[in-house]
């Protein structure tokens, strides 16, 4: 409204002074330049050619000599200077809105490098950046505190010195190439402590050139305590296997002792030294099988959420299935009582079934395992089911030393052992094809509810 207020008043004002002969065609230019400000390059255009169209005729030079050409001159001039105006205008919205942009990056980026400063000093786990020459640019404090650097800084100190594989990682020159891997090594505190560490590591670039980010953790604790559960673990199968062995031992010199008393029958014999001896030895054996160890049962033995133990299986067997272009197959009902076993024991037995299974379907057309999961009365009773070719000798299984086994032959028969341990059995089912064993437990009683007053 503005501009066609302006343009209206030069009109009047060009047609008032029509009789005196003076031309205001440059004052058009005015309403041009304000309406570069808000309009669009046609409306800007359109707008020039009223504007020539008014002064030549309000001029009073309308369709005199020359008229063709001073159009011509007037359209160039006045199109020229708005298309002008208005690129100029342009420019400025252009390079305005550029700034505010490159203001509100800039806002953006510093707040990500806070949220990223206040990340990376509070986090837990060491980090580094390293530069393509080996060198320390960046550590937070966690990765002071690992390494003991009391109050020397990081920054600048070769990494060869702390994590010597690191130095030795090549990083990639394509900018479009990412390097993302995990590994396993051995840092070295300031003080030459050595102690193993897992390490993430991802390549990025920055201004100075290509970068190694490294997120480190001491896996001392963790080593430590796998070492201490191991040697439990150890203890404890070593207990039940010596159980077993002393419970074989006892039967063995209870039919020894029952051959030895009737021999006593013989005339003569009950009086020779060595039949004597013989005897002596024999009830020595038995009593020194019944010395086995103590290690009281209800002390290992506790409730073990079995849902927890067959998620943490599935986690340990299924990628080594999946190699084998094997399935697994779960059939586990949401409501299971806790038992009483021993979780880390519980679950050597379940691997030690599905590794046997696993060599059971490989070269099969049908490569399946199916474990599943039921309540039968007061126990829980857990299967391994294979699509092996079964078992030629079943009444073997539980023997030890097996001379077809791929190890020691001690797997099966330590792990029922093992099962039986736990007031539990390891059995064998038979079926169509393949073979299942199956695990049985007794189940934690609930508490029966009181029933309200």
């Amino acid at each position: 409204m503005l501009v066609w207020g302006m343009i209206a008043a030069l009109a009047a004002a060009d047609w008032a002074r029509l009789a005196g002969g003076i031309p205001w065609s440059t004052f058009y230019l005015a309403p041009l330049l304000v309406a570069a400000v808000t309009l669009s390059r046609r409306e800007v255009l359109l707008l020039a050619g009223v504007c020539v169209v008014l002064s030549e005729a309000l001029g009073g030079r309308a369709w005199q000599a020359g008229f063709p050409f001073r159009v011509l001159i007037a359209a160039a001039a006045f199109g020229g200077v708005s298309l002008f105006a208005f690129e100029l205008t342009a420019r400025r919205k252009r390079r305005l809105a550029l700034d505010r942009l490159i203001e509100e990056e800039r806002a953006l980026r510093k707040d990500a490098e806070n949220q990223l400063r206040v990340l990376t000093e509070t986090s837990p786990a060491a980090i580094l950046m390293i530069d393509g020459e080996g060198i320390i640019r960046l550590a937070n404090q966690a990765a002071h505190e690992m390494l003991r650097a009391g109050g020397k800084s990081l920054t600048g100190e070769p990494i060869k010195q702390f994590f010597a594989p690191l130095a030795n990682i090549p990083l990639p020159d394509n900018p479009e190439r990412i390097l993302r891997t995990t590994l396993e090594c051995k840092g070295r505190r300031y003080n030459g402590e050595v102690f193993p560490a897992h390490v993430w590591i991802s390549s990025c670039r920055a201004e100075s050139g290509p970068m190694l980010a490294a997120v480190i953790l001491d896996t001392s604790e963790e080593l430590r305590d796998r070492q201490a559960m191991g040697f439990d673990q150890l203890m404890r199968s070593s207990s039940i296997l010596f159980r077993a062995v002393s419970h074989e031992i006892r039967n063995i010199c209870a039919a020894i002792t029952v051959v030895h008393a009737n021999l006593k029958r013989v005339p003569g014999l009950e009086e020779n030294e060595d039949f004597k001896a013989l005897g002596t030895l024999v009830e020595g054996l038995g009593r020194l099988a019944s010395s086995e160890l103590r290690q009281s049962l209800q002390r290992t033995a506790e409730q073990v959420n079995l849902h927890e133990v067959l998620e943490e299986l599935r986690i340990v067997i299924e990628p080594s299935f999946a190699e084998e272009d094997a399935t697994v197959r779960w059939m586990i009902p949401e409501e299971l009582p806790p038992v009483v076993a021993d979780r880390h024991g519980l679950l050597h037995v379940f691997m030690n079934l599905a590794r046997n299974s696993q060599r059971a379907i490989r070269g099969c057309a049908d490569r399946r395992l199916i474990i599943g999961a039921s309540v039968e009365g007061d126990r829980v009773v857990v299967r391994f089911s294979d699509s092996g070719c079964g078992v030629a000798r079943p009444d073997l299984l539980f023997q030890p030393f097996q001379q077809s086994s791929d190890g020691a032959g001690l797997g099966l028969y330590l792990s029922r052992a093992l099962v039986r341990s736990y007031a539990g059995d390891l059995t064998f089912e038979p079926q169509a094809y393949g073979a299942c064993f199956t695990v049985t437990l007794p189940a934690v009683k609930r508490e029966a509810k009181a029933a309200p007053a």
